[in-house]
């Protein structure tokens, strides 16, 4: 069961994380790629949201690789509802974890925009 914000609050964090981790976490349902390396998710109460890539494409980063759009739209949500690529589409991720780059379901809710007004 959450907590209330003011506890979030009092352990640090801001208040965005406060309010969200206080409501209940959400997690990723269905994950497409967009233009201009945006990705549309929709979590599990339905809402949908737009997280933008493109700030975590830094040369020297794990997300760099994600410059190739062949390979940033191959984006999926994995058991643990984080959103996932395979950095080699022909290697098992679950066999071979260094395969796999991620977004946590909280980064995915917290870093991106809501769609409805």
């Amino acid at each position: 069961m959450p907590h209330s914000v003011e506890y979030y609050l009092s352990r640090g964090f801001d208040q965005k994380a406060a309010a969200y981790f206080a409501k209940g976490r959400r997690k990723p349902v269905k994950v497409e790629p967009k233009e201009q390396y945006k990705l549309l998710i929709t979590f599990d109460n339905n809402e949908m949201r737009l997280f933008d890539v493109s700030a975590l494409l830094k040369e020297g980063t794990v997300y760099y690789v994600l410059h190739d759009v062949s390979l940033f739209k191959t984006c999926y949500i994995d058991a643990n509802h984080s959103v996932c690529w395979d950095k080699d589409p022909a290697i098992d991720s679950e066999k071979v974890w260094s395969n796999k780059i991620d977004l946590g379901a909280d980064t995915c809710y917290l870093d991106s925009e809501s769609l409805e007004k």
